[in-house]
């Protein structure tokens, strides 16, 4: 016997009395799928790509922060005080593509206002105590770019030891 949806409804109140909220600071955000970048065949202006891999090292950076900025900007970061508002997934590329598709997604997020975005780029192959060459450039080259603020490593649910969370200037 099918029940009316006056009846579903006072069960489903009744089922739910005494039940509180979560406060809004409790709510954890959905996180965006991850976006891959098209790169256009002709860019009106040329991203001038003076990112280098010379000193990337073998092991990659879990944080960084541009000299003179306070260090509760970074713990801020790490807390999520600025969700991430994009992000770009490096799966799949070599370094070369890599580097030129990060410096188009840091162009195109400045020029759209964006301060935070999640860059995932892989744990990649590591043997004998050595990170992936793209996750160890991914991060040198953030460190290299003038308008990256900050970044650390993303939570577990973002990515993880994968991926890292920039802090961008604001515009």
């Amino acid at each position: 016997m099918k029940e009316k949806p006056e009846q579903d409804a006072a069960l489903f109140r009744q089922a739910l009395e005494g039940v509180t909220p979560l406060a809004p600071a409790s709510r954890i955000e959905p996180v965006r799928k991850p976006r891959r970048i098209t790169i256009p065949t002709h860019s009106p202006a040329p991203i001038a790509d003076d990112l280098s891999d010379h000193g990337a090292g073998d092991i990659a950076l879990n944080e960084f922060l541009r000299p003179g900025l306070n260090r509760m900007t970074l713990r801020k970061l790490r807390r999520g005080a600025w969700p991430p508002q994009d992000a770009l997934d490096l799966h799949g590329l070599d370094s070369d593509g890599a580097r030129r598709l990060l410096m188009e997604f840091l162009h195109d997020a400045t020029q759209r206002g964006l301060r935070c975005i999640n860059v995932i780029h892989g744990k990649g192959w590591r043997s004998e105590g050595r990170d992936g060459i793209l996750k160890t450039r991914t991060r040198h080259w953030l460190t290299q770019h003038p308008q990256v603020l900050a970044f650390c490593e993303a939570p577990q649910y973002a990515g993880g030891g994968g991926a890292v969370w920039v802090l961008l200037k604001s515009s």
